[in-house]
């Protein structure tokens, strides 16, 4: 793992004008320029949705991390880091709540970093409300932007603020479920590898007594197997062990169920990359994501990896029971 970057607080200077800015060549006689392969990545979402704890991840996997950096100056980071070079070519802007003191058109400020050359990718964190009422109650704090009313209203104001920002983002984490070391990993393995620009699927097993995940791309449903739950010697034991993987697996339809899925996903991913999606996840349910579900997408997973693609399994659920 790379060694943390710095993050960086950031003091509003003077604003430059147009003559200043500098022109970011997508490629020369059809080969990619340094400056087109600056990497940016730009973390915004609900506030207690884990926008800090995404940013540490970040500066874990080697990003130069400037956190409250308001929208208004967003090129003009995006062009210090493609003029500085080195590690600075991986830098991460955190937004919040704060930052809209200056400007409110997010969606705007993306895009005029793509016409200017930049390749920002977007990531969302998002949360229940009862999560995020939960954890302001936790520290005790109230919502930038309740004012007089209550938590709920401040949530509401500002899931009406970034919904169009919600909707264009590259990625959508949702975490209502996930802890702290959950969602640093999940940032790692998006963006921590030398192959980070290829597409990476995610296998999430999940129970559906819990709810769907709302950030998954395809949802497969694994209760047409029989229960582990209901054979005493394997009611205590997970999907991830070898007598319950053998016994989902070893059911009739397990091996085609999976093999299918493996195709759907394998027949896509060329589509997906040429659309510009970076992150895929592949949602695997059972009734309450211990047994089955978990046995399918650790089996998921590793068919995908033997085709070539980067893929994971993770496991929201495992542990609830």
């Amino acid at each position: 793992m790379a060694a943390a970057a710095p993050r960086l607080g950031v003091r509003v200077s003077e604003a430059r004008t147009a003559s200043d800015r500098i022109d970011v060549p997508e490629a020369i006689d059809g080969q990619p320029t340094a400056e087109s392969e600056t990497t940016l990545v730009v973390v915004t979402g609900l506030s207690g949705g884990g926008r800090s704890t995404v940013a540490r991840a970040l500066e874990n996997v080697g990003y130069y991390v400037v956190d409250n950096l308001p929208q208004a100056l967003m090129l003009d980071m995006a062009e210090l880091a493609f003029k500085a070079g080195g590690a600075a070519r991986r830098t991460a802007m955190v937004l919040d709540v704060r930052s809209r003191a200056f400007s409110t058109d997010l969606v705007g400020a993306i895009r005029e970093l793509k016409e200017r050359g930049f390749s920002p990718r977007v990531v969302f964190v998002d949360a229940d409300d009862e999560v995020l009422i939960r954890r302001f109650e936790s520290v005790r704090r109230s919502h930038p932007l309740q004012g007089d009313g209550r938590l709920a209203d401040g949530i509401a104001v500002e899931r009406g603020l970034l919904e169009e920002a919600r909707d264009q983002a590259d990625v959508i984490i949702d975490t209502s479920h996930l802890n702290v070391n959950q969602l640093r990993r999940r940032i790692e393995e998006l963006f921590g590898g030398e192959d980070a620009r290829r597409l990476r699927v995610t296998v999430l097993s999940f129970g559906f007594k819990y709810g769907l995940p709302p950030d998954a791309d395809f949802v497969l449903d694994a209760r047409f197997l029989p229960n582990p739950y209901w054979v005493p010697e394997l009611r205590e034991h997970t999907g991830r062990e070898e007598a319950v993987s053998a016994y989902v697996l070893g059911q009739e339809g397990a091996d085609a169920f999976v093999a299918s899925y493996a195709d759907l996903v394998n027949a896509t991913t060329a589509g997906f990359e040429r659309e510009g999606k970076r992150y895929l996840t592949v949602a695997v349910g059972c009734t309450g994501g211990k047994h089955r579900s978990v046995a399918i997408a650790e089996e998921l997973a590793g068919r995908l990896r033997q085709s070539g693609l980067a893929a994971n399994a993770q496991h929201r659920d495992l542990g609830r029971e």
